[in-house]
């Protein structure tokens, strides 16, 4: 059984978990957790940018990254596989 907890949303918010329970046929929770779990991915995912601009902006290591790239790809390039 999951834990209970409150948590207050503005109307706008309730309206519109409403609106997707109906559209989605899911329940409440399910509808939030889903939006939690989209919002982590895409929190993960800007951090994951970030660091790769980071990683462009240092030409130094830049190279460095499409070397290591490069020796990658030609190693399982080698690999016999498909």
């Amino acid at each position: 059984m999951a834990a209970s907890a409150q948590a207050r949303i503005t109307d706008d918010s309730r309206e519109r978990l409403v609106r997707l329970t109906e559209k989605t046929g899911k329940t409440q929770q399910e509808v939030i957790d889903t939006a939690l779990k989209a919002y982590e991915r895409e929190l993960f995912l800007d951090g994951v940018n970030a660091s790769f601009a980071a990683l462009k902006a240092d030409p130094q290591a830049w190279k460095q990254y499409q070397e290591d790239q490069a020796e990658w790809e030609t190693a399982t390039n080698a690999d016999g596989l498909d």
